[in-house]
């Protein structure tokens, strides 16, 4: 062999040395306690999934429809063995599997979505979705005619209980005389349970229906009576068109992007994020032709002051069922106070059980 050859395979063996390897994918895991489909809670995620999915260097998948408890946490330990770098669980019931699974596998980072747990390598989210559903509420009050808005609501939790209250403040600030009729499902999805809980509060005069439920079932239990709703998580109105109304939803994408980008640069810091309408993670879908125009220009107006800071939905005096003052007259209540409430206000008929 030639002296010159010898040099040649000798300088691209070096070249092969020296070059970086290229750089691994981040790989990004999903877990979804229900169907993505194409509307609801997992379907909002889902789409935010797909938001990140198409960067460079990004990866995703998902698990659909995993149950609360062991299941969600075999979930965490498989995509965690197969060493994801990053996993998001998005539901309340995922948040002690989840912190479990991040101490078993410290150079993973997990975030969960509407609880209020953290660790080294764990953080959490939600949004500030009590801000778009005082705005709903603000259509439902003006566009009932019974003046009984009934509520088909998941878990007696402080998430669903804030967002029922500020349904009512809404519907109250437009129209002193509605009341907010609630039923529990005590499930997250669940179409017919959901569809017959509407059916009851349909039973008792509620002429709009709104829902903290992940199927569109009361839409369209809704529309079949002939009377109007409010959907939830992303715009249900291609299920209920005749009856949908608005909806407060969910833009997941940006801050999941915010969350890649944070690992990837290694700036990730285990903390409670807390976003509102300002950073876009929630809204209110476009409005139905049905609302009329001074309803939704007062809305939109109401919308434009909550962004900007300049309207709190929970300014007191905000008095609960009984007639007592929760919040005092004038005072911003502090995060933990809305992140804990777990009464009802004036105006809303059902219990927090």
């Amino acid at each position: 062999m030639s002296r010159r050859i010898i040099v040649v395979l000798c300088c691209m063996v070096l070249a092969l040395i020296a070059a970086p390897a290229a750089a691994k994918d981040l790989q990004v895991g999903f877990i979804y306690v229900s169907p993505v489909g194409d509307a609801g809670w997992s379907y909002a995620h889902d789409q935010g999934r797909l938001f990140i999915d198409k960067l460079d260097g990004v990866t995703t998948s998902y698990v659909e429809a995993v149950p609360e408890g062991p299941d969600s946490e075999r979930v965490m330990l498989n995509m965690a063995r197969k060493n994801y770098d990053l996993i998001f669980a998005t539901s309340f019931g995922y948040m002690d599997p989840m912190l479990k699974v991040a101490q078993k596998f410290p150079k993973t980072t997990f975030m969960h979505c509407s609880g209020f747990k953290t660790a080294a390598n764990m953080g959490n989210y939600f949004g500030r979705m009590y801000q778009a559903r005082y705005l709903s509420g603000m259509v439902a009050g003006a566009m009932t005619k019974s003046n009984t808005l009934g509520y088909v609501a998941a878990f007696p939790i402080p998430e669903v209980i804030r967002g029922i209250n500020a349904f009512t403040l809404g519907a109250q600030a437009v129209n002193p005389d509605a009341q907010v009729r609630v039923v529990w499902t005590k499930t997250w999805y669940d179409p017919a349970t959901e569809k017959e809980a509407a059916k009851s509060l349909l039973d008792v005069g509620a002429d709009v229906i709104a829902q903290h439920q992940d199927s569109p079932g009361p839409q369209e239990a809704a529309q079949e009576k002939g009377v109007y709703s409010i959907g939830y998580n992303s715009d249900m109105s291609a299920f209920a068109p005749k009856s949908h109304l608005c909806a407060p939803v969910w833009n997941w994408g940006p801050y999941y992007k915010e969350v890649v980008d944070a690992v990837r640069n290694g700036t990730f810091e285990p903390k409670p994020v807390w976003y509102g309408m300002d950073h876009g993670i929630v809204d209110l879908s476009p409005m139905s032709d049905m609302v009329p125009g001074d309803v939704q220009k007062t809305v939109l107006a109401q919308k434009e002051a909550i962004t900007s800071g300049q309207m709190q939905v929970f300014t007191g005096p905000v008095k609960d069922q009984t007639g007592a003052v929760r919040i005092p007259d004038g005072k911003i209540p502090e995060d933990g106070e809305l992140l804990g409430m777990d009464y009802f206000v004036q105006g809303v008929i059902g219990t927090t059980e």
